[in-house]
């Protein structure tokens, strides 16, 4: 694209609205942010995989995802899909689907349900040796989960090509202005006939199965030469793709902690600190963790395993499996263990006991 091009699509969505500082509504859609680790085997359905980005599915494949150095110029990073166990005869319902959900409270820019709704523009760099026509669908959950899809095209194998998709403002229905999901976008890989029975549509409209892959050829799942990446990911208003707006690692990884945050990770560092813990009457031990601000209150993600975690005190230490958690917000929460040998009233030092251990937190949509 020229820059004279550029210019002109940025003003053209300017006018519609868009365009400027924040114009993007995904979240590291670089690529660049992997709290949850670079790699990903046998990933199970609803996994997320890259910050913010995850898979839903049914099938009879398997595939690992990483964060990969292959990216168009510009870029460091994209998501690497790679097909390990191929299912190259589908069943009519099975499917392969990369998803990203939008905070609806982050959409009401866009001020659908109202004669002033807002087109979107979405915008990709994609490749794959697997040429053909792929799908994507928004479903717009607050509005009776209508939804929209259309399909691009991967023209010549192994090489990087943009992609622009433009859908029309939905009129009918508001973006309540919560936290909840507003926006779930699927990016179609593999999907049954039970699926691709339908149609495009650039407008919102009735959900209908046979809609959400209508139009898709290509099996991703196929043969397990098949790769597929992605980066670049763009969300804005406007009628016209517009270059894609790069930010500091630090305020994407900020975005990010939102939704999932790591405590400790004891796979970057083993002893890593969780905070202090106090000795308290019958054997437990506890201590409040605060953390930034997330979505809702989340989830403690933490494996279970044999003196993965411990608490010492000038040689007074002791050493157990899990933990549990008790009244956490969205800013703090409680960790406790019982059943340990505490000297009540004494300060002891929390931490990470095994290279496998990690604490992390969920507050995903």
């Amino acid at each position: 694209m020229t820059k004279a091009a550029e210019l002109a699509n940025l003003i053209g969505n300017i006018n519609a609205g868009g365009g400027g500082v924040n114009k993007n509504v995904i979240i590291n859609g670089n690529m660049n942010v992997a709290q949850r680790g670079t790699s990903h085997a046998a990933v199970a359905n609803a996994a997320f995989t890259l910050d913010r980005f995850s898979f839903s599915h049914s099938q009879d494949g398997a595939f690992t995802v990483t964060q990969d150095s292959s990216s168009p110029d510009g870029f460091s990073n994209s998501l690497k899909l790679d097909v390990t166990t191929a299912d190259s005869s589908l069943a009519a319902s099975q499917y392969l689907i990369m998803e990203h959900k939008i905070e609806a409270q982050n959409l009401q820019h866009l001020q659908f349900g109202t004669s002033s709704a807002k087109n979107i523009t979405l915008s990709f760099h994609v490749k794959s040796n697997k040429t053909g026509t792929y799908g994507v669908t928004i479903i717009h959950e607050d509005n009776s989960s209508v939804m929209a899809n259309l399909t691009y095209t991967i023209d010549s194998a192994d090489t990087w090509e943009q992609k622009s998709l433009t859908f029309t403002g939905d009129t009918t229905g508001a973006i309540n202005d919560d936290n909840g999901v507003g926006f779930k976008m699927g990016f179609t890989l593999a999907v049954g006939s039970q699926w691709t029975s339908g149609d495009t549509s650039a407008s919102f409209r009735t959900f209908a199965n046979g809609n959400y892959g209508g139009g898709q050829t290509v099996n991703i799942l196929d043969s397990t030469s098949n790769e597929w990446y992605i980066t670049g990911v763009q969300l804005e208003v406007g009628q016209n793709a517009t270059t894609f707006e790069h930010e500091n690692f630090s305020q994407t990884l900020e975005k990010c902690r939102r939704y999932y945050s790591v405590l400790a990770d004891g796979g970057t560092d083993s002893g890593e600190q969780i905070g202090n813990q106090y000795g308290y009457s019958g054997g437990q031990s506890e201590g409040i963790v605060r953390w930034g601000e997330m979505r809702a209150s989340p989830s403690l993600k933490h494996p279970t395993g044999s003196n993965y975690y411990a608490i010492d005190s000038q040689g007074d230490t002791s050493t157990f499996d899990n933990m549990l958690t008790y009244k956490f917000t969205q800013r703090s929460g409680l960790l406790y263990k019982t059943g340990l040998s505490v000297t009540q009233g004494r300060s002891y030092r929390f931490f990470l006991n095994n290279a496998s251990a990690y604490v992390h937190l969920d507050a995903e949509l």
